[in-house]
């Protein structure tokens, strides 16, 4: 039987802070504390349970302030943008951690501060530019005047400890960027949208030509034939391919050497992946299926043929508090001397749910993985233009809404591929149009304001932010073995699928001693929108507030399928390999 099933883990946080010139000394931090983070309102569904006990424990970091804050990301387009002479000339593990490095003032002063508590903090980052230290609620509230309290969530049950309001000494404005977690607030899971919970989307009717491999589903073949992927084995083994796994999705060895034998006869089906475990993850093969972790090894392993596959699971013992593992995942991924090649995530969270000030430490730790030639892939989401409830605007993801990350939509059918309708997509609210995007914007602009649509979209959007996706895969109907044959929908499948064709180029490229491809976009955008075929029918489509909205898919960029879907012949003739 086959279930179809739409997928994109998604989790949410929230708010932080301010930074104000560097004191030229060192003084003693008991007086003069200043507000650094408030927040007035509660997120939705949390509700005040009572003061915590002085002896509950905490876990506190510290994002110091780099001494450059433009460094790593002006390294970034350095090495990735074509045009420039140190285009593919990526960073070493110590030269993008120097660039990313606080002042030493910086840290000899909250070392100092910490000292007058009697606090010791240790770095937790090859930059040393995140401190983390343990401490009691009275040691906490002492420290920041602030008043960590419980609080709970009335439809999950969640209990967690956070303040309010926390306070630095004003000396140490200028060299704290924010300390974490404090005001931001943890992810409720609701049991009705409970994490693996398969959710039924309906299947679009598309043509479909009998002769086509795409004809009974999404598999191997159907990509193989859709973007002339090879089967030609990829033969250099320092080449890697590193893929998220979160919240219990487990990839089964033996599903794995099912889908094989069903998709990939001419491998072997003993083919299979290495794992690295982050906070407490297992990737234990004795617990039910939930699908995500089956899709995105099935779809790298079954298509980067014989390219090293690494499945980095995270689990919920997570160090860096709300993000949930997020941080913790790119900074284990800094730690190693080389880094897989291409990382492709399929889980995401609203970008109103954090702050600016934590959304850009999270943004510029993947400029870092960027400028040390690592490609980072994110499912867009599944959501459309993204629904606030009793509110017009959309709401943009992030990472997608990260400039330093590529952004993978949702494309449906075949001959031709149209926008898949749950494609998400837009524009951020946090970040400018990046320099390499903007003739792409302002050319779609252009044509949706002479479109039907948009009086459905115009002014619901910062018409100014970044847009993404960047690109597209396939999304829907992919189908994944269980013991039993799935069918699967979501950009948490169409990430994989791209993702497979950039390391599958990174192979070729080490062939001929060239360096990976790193950050993409850039190229993308300049040389590489010839490499992919741009999608110009269907669009996204939510209901959002009684009202069915999205954007089209035009010819150009759009924020459905982004510059379109990958042809690996054409990205082989245009990187003349």
């Amino acid at each position: 039987m086959v279930v179809p099933t739409r997928l994109l883990a998604l989790s949410l946080f929230t708010a932080l802070a301010l930074a104000t010139p560097l004191s030229q000394t060192v003084p003693k931090f008991s007086r003069d504390l200043l507000v650094h983070e408030s927040r007035d309102v509660l997120p939705a569904g949390f509700s005040l349970a009572g003061p915590a006990t002085p002896d509950t424990p905490l876990k506190l970091r510290i994002a110091l302030v780099q001494k450059n804050s433009d460094a790593v990301v002006d390294a970034l387009y350095s090495v990735s943008d074509p045009s420039s002479e140190k285009y593919g000339q990526h960073l070493s593990k110590d030269q993008a951690a120097q660039l990313a490095a606080p002042n030493p003032d910086s840290v000899d002063a909250v070392n100092a501060w910490l000292a007058e508590h009697g606090l010791n903090a240790s770095s937790v980052t090859p930059a040393g530019d995140w401190l983390e230290l343990n401490m009691n609620v009275s040691k906490a509230n002492t420290l920041l005047a602030a008043n960590f309290s419980r609080f709970t969530h009335g439809s999950s049950g969640l209990e967690t400890v956070r303040t309010l309001s926390y306070s630095i000494p004003a000396g140490l404005k200028g060299h704290v960027d924010l300390v974490h977690p404090t005001t931001t607030f943890p992810v409720p899971v609701d049991s009705n949208v409970s994490v693996g919970k398969k959710r039924a989307f309906h299947e679009p009717m598309m043509p479909r030509a009998t002769s086509s491999n795409c004809s009974n589903g999404t598999t191997p073949a159907c990509l193989q034939e859709l973007y002339h992927i090879p089967t030609t084995p990829a033969t250099v083994k320092s080449n890697r391919f590193g893929v998220t796994g979160r919240f219990g999705n487990n990839a089964h060895y033996d599903f794995l050497e099912g889908f094989l034998e069903r998709y990939r006869p001419d491998m072997d089906p003993k083919t299979n992946f290495s794992v690295t475990l982050i906070d407490g993850g297992n990737n234990d093969q004795d617990v039910p299926s939930v699908s995500e972790g089956e899709l995105d090894i099935q779809y790298t392993v079954g298509l980067a043929t014989d390219v090293p596959v690494e499945y980095i699971m995270v689990g919920v013992e997570w160090q860096d508090g709300a993000l949930e593992g997020y941080l913790d995942e790119v900074n284990t991924l800094l730690s190693m001397d080389s880094p897989p090649q291409v990382l492709t995530t399929s889980y995401g969270m609203s970008e109103d749910s954090l702050s600016f000030e934590l959304t850009d430490k999270l943004c510029k730790a993947y400029a870092q993985l960027g400028a040390r030639g690592v490609s980072i892939l994110y499912a867009s989401g599944d959501s459309g233009v993204g629904c606030t409830t009793n509110s017009t605007s959309f709401s943009p993801t992030f990472p997608s809404n990260c400039p330093y990350v590529t952004s993978v939509g949702g494309t449906q059918g075949f001959a031709p591929e149209q926008a898949w309708e749950g494609s998400s997509g837009g524009f951020s609210n946090y970040y400018p149009a990046p320099s390499y995007q903007t003739a792409a914007i302002a050319a779609y602009l252009t044509k949706l304001g002479n479109s039907s649509s948009a009086n459905t979209t115009m002014g619901r959007f910062n018409a100014t932010g970044r847009g993404f996706p960047d690109v597209s895969a396939k999304a829907d109907d992919f189908r994944v073995w269980e013991n039993a044959t799935a069918s699967l929908y979501g950009t948490s499948a169409a990430s994989p699928t791209f993702g497979s064709v950039i390391a599958l180029l990174n192979d070729r490229l080490a062939q001929k001693g060239k360096s990976p491809l790193g950050f993409l976009n850039p190229w993308l955008y300049s040389k590489g929108v010839e490499t992919l075929t741009d999608i110009t029918s269907g669009k996204s489509d939510i209901e959002c507030n009684g009202e069915n909205v999205g954007f089209e898919a035009v010819a150009g960029w759009d924020p459905v399928s982004g510059l379109g879907t990958p042809d690996f012949d054409k990205f082989l003739s245009v990187l003349g390999i």
